[in-house]
């Protein structure tokens, strides 16, 4: 049975996102809660909770028309509805008996064989449906999202004694290929993997914080990127979480967990953060926690609160020793850094592994799903065991006892937690064996490829790999993939030898973001000495290369996740397919450095407009419409919205699971292999300056209510030139080198202007 309807019950923060979830993956939706005393509209809990989601930022929604895909109503009027879905999940208050109350209720009107899940992450699964009837347990679950659902990648599944493998498996593939998410199978333990142990390590940091005084800037600058966790740090991530969430998470293990258990050993909540609590400084979502902003007139200053006394005082931006020798030595060279930060950085992390490991096999036999769970729930660059494997795991255990820490057993085990036999990737067992690591069907990483074999070509900037079925895959590797003369030169090396040698080429990397765009340094130095023909050799330099992989042989497939922004968008548009990952946040965003785009981006969005069927006919509507999107740089917030502006075009196609989207493009471009044919050159027939003039007119106007500066006109104008085709009328067809001579002119009049040196 195909999962084709759902059904949410629960429309607070969580439940409405895991229902914005659903419907991003195209299935109708209903979302129920109760009815609230002594009010007219039985359905207001939920209508409300759906007009929060559509405002909410950042957005629970790919794109605003899902919205239409979710149906709101309540619990005593429309109970009846169950009985048409095929997954009905449960995300109401976490107390066992109302959960209970609502499963007969369930039961009671289900259609047969439907799923029934939980989003418990505190209440053991034994627990919940110790009084249901068999048929119940048998297609119930938990289904444990992280928040928000849109974006965090977790989805952790317990599944019961009596849970039919048929059941798991639909969540399983259902999750994975239509939601997006990485599964993790957990076992029925408190907290599971992610929070049992995200909430020791963010607990033992606060504590540790505390005793080691230091400040929360300091936490956060050694405890975020420089060990590989998210950015937030400790304390900015708390103030995301919600602060107040924390004493009740905590009581909640703290009552399900073994006396034994090292948790108990950090379950206390300090006389700061109660404090704050009382206050109602409880995170971002109170506008004050541990960082707040502090406004006065029109400045604004980012405050912290001091962990000693309570107050607030202006946040600073601690220079810290041990971060500067991490940069230069690595993990370990951090870790050994004998200042404040650094030991404080050892004591949280050696106590946060080793209670990891001590949890083997507690939570699972499978350290490789362990690792993915504190990748995919809590943002790690590593998991737990890749990071013992990169301190190293003697060095780990004789500090851990040179502390008087005893170290988990499987610690004791010689050789690395991870290790590459015979080229395949081999994970130890609890028994101090190795297994290998599992890949599911259609998931595909360049880094599996990368690690066992060498490039074609590589330079500095860009690799070129043999990804086999005849396939060849370009990659970035600069800092943000900024587009560089070194991946011009190789990508301009690299379509010669592809034509010859292969049958496709696929753009891709497995880093967050496509690319952040040209690197403007290499510009930048040139324009300080005001070396204009260099500036444009660049400029022609880009437009030639892309031009290149749009009329090559064999056809190119544009692969792209994150940001896909300016050079990184041109590159995209010159590709004959797109296969994105949804979470695509892609334009072309060059004025807002005061220029427009040079290496191709005008021209591809004005044949994308111009050649669109839906799109209104004539000269003006593509004019119009890529001025519309080039003149504000327009950025999409998913790969659905980036069909609006035809970045996306309607053949391309979307990956919900970051996992699957090489996979995916490799499928793409084996479609197109057979018999493909270059497309045809571009030729249009543009408005010139009476088109210009339309544009000019409504530039003008906003110019006048305060919303274009007076150099935003400058940019504007030239922009408006080049879409309008420059001195042209509707007798003339242009080319596409026409086009890019307009581009490349009026990139080279801002370049040379005050205005756009300024900025």
């Amino acid at each position: 049975m195909k999962i084709n309807e759902a059904a949410v019950i629960g429309a607070g923060v969580m439940g409405a996102g895991i229902a914005a979830q659903l419907a991003n993956a195209g299935l109708h939706v209903y979302l129920l809660d109760i009815v609230p005393d002594g009010s007219d509209n039985r359905n207001i809990v939920a209508e409300t909770a759906l007009q929060k989601l559509q405002k909410s930022r950042p957005a629970g929604l790919m794109h605003r028309r899902n919205a239409k895909l979710i149906k709101t109503g309540n619990l005593e009027d429309h109970l009846d509805w169950l009985n048409q879905v095929d997954w009905i999940i449960e995300a109401i208050i976490e107390k066992v008996e109302i959960k209970r109350n609502l499963y007969q209720k369930i039961d009671s009107v289900q259609k047969q064989g439907a799923i029934v899940s939980s989003n418990t992450s505190t209440i053991p699964l034994s627990a919940l449906t110790d009084q249901s009837t068999e048929s119940f347990k048998q297609h119930f679950l938990i289904t444990h999202f992280f928040n928000p659902p849109r974006y965090m990648r977790l989805l952790e599944i317990i599944a019961g004694d009596d849970t039919l493998p048929d059941i798991i498996n639909r969540i399983e593939e259902f999750g994975d290929v239509r939601l997006g998410k990485g599964i993790v199978a957990c076992k029925d333990t408190p907290g599971f993997i992610g929070n049992r142990i995200g909430i020791y390590w963010l607990q033992c940091a606060v504590l540790e914080a505390i005793e080691m005084d230091l400040s929360v800037e300091q936490v956060d600058a050694v405890m975020g990127s420089p060990v590989g966790f998210p950015k937030t740090g400790v304390f900015g991530l708390l103030d995301l979480i919600g602060i107040d969430l924390m004493p009740h998470i905590m009581t909640s293990m703290g009552a399900l967990l073994s006396q034994h258990d090292n948790f108990h050993a950090i379950n206390r909540v300090p006389d700061v953060v109660s404090k704050m609590i009382e206050k109602g400084h409880t995170g971002r979502k109170a506008k004050t926690g541990f960082y707040r902003i502090k406004y006065s007139g029109d400045s604004r200053t980012k405050q912290a609160i001091d962990l000693k006394s309570g107050e607030y005082r202006d946040a600073s931006k601690p220079q810290l020793d041990c971060i500067a020798a991490g940069k230069s030595g690595g993990l370990k060279a951090l870790l050994d850094f004998d200042d404040t930060a650094g030991r404080y950085a050892w004591r949280v992390l050696s106590k946060t592994l080793n209670y990891t490991a001590l949890l083997i096999p507690e939570i699972s036999e499978d350290i490789d799903a362990v690792d993915r769970a504190m990748k995919l729930g809590y943002n790690w660059k590593f998991g737990p065991f890749e990071l013992i494997d990169k301190i190293g795991r003697d060095y780990l255990s004789q500090r851990l006892l040179d502390d008087g820490i005893e170290p988990a057993p499987i610690l004791s085990c010689p050789e690395s937690m991870y290790r590459i036999t015979d080229n395949v990737a081999q994970q130890k067992t609890v028994s101090g064996q190795y297994q290998p690591v599992v890949t599911k069907p259609g998931v595909m990483r360049l880094a599996d490829v990368t690690r066992m074999a060498t490039p074609i070509q590589a330079n500095a900037s860009a690799s070129l790999w043999d990804i086999g079925g005849d396939i060849a895959c370009f990659e970035f590797h600069t800092k943000m993939n900024a587009l560089d003369l070194g991946i011009l030169d190789l990508l301009e090396q690299s379509i010669t030898l592809v034509q010859n040698q292969f049958g496709g080429l696929i753009i891709y990397n497995d880093n967050d973001n496509f690319s952040a765009g040209a690197n403007l340094k290499v510009l930048v130095s040139a324009i300080k000495q005001q070396q204009w023909s260099t500036v444009e050799n660049i400029i022609h330099r880009g437009q030639s290369v892309f031009k290149s992989l749009k009329y090559a042989t064999v056809p190119v497939v544009g692969a792209p996740s994150g940001l896909a922004l300016g050079g990184g968008c041109e590159i995209l548009l010159h590709c004959d397919a797109i296969q994105a990952h949804a979470e695509l946040y892609t334009g072309l965003v060059e004025v807002g450095v005061g220029l427009i785009p040079g290496w191709g981006g005008c021209k591809e969005m004005l044949h994308r407009w111009y050649s669109n069927k839906k799109s209104p006919q004539g000269p003006v509507p593509p004019m119009a419409r890529s001025f519309e999107t080039i003149s504000v740089a327009a950025v999409s917030s998913s790969a659905a919205e980036a069909q609006d502006n035809l970045f996306l075009r309607p053949y391309d196609e979307i990956t919900m699971n970051r996992d699957r989207l090489l996979s995916d493009a490799k499928h793409k471009t084996l479609a197109l292999m057979p018999d493909y044919t270059p497309p045809e050159p571009i030729e249009m027939s543009l408005a010139g300056a009476s088109g210009k003039a339309t544009l000019d007119m409504g530039v003008e106007h906003f110019k006048k209510i305060g919303k274009v500066t007076p150099y935003d006109q400058v940019v504007a104008d030239q922009l408006a030139y080049v879409l309008s085709g420059g001195d042209t009328d509707l007798t003339q067809q242009l080319s596409e080198d026409d086009l890019l001579n307009l581009e490349r002119d009026a990139f080279m009049t801002l370049v040379q202007k005050d205005g756009t040196l300024a900025q």
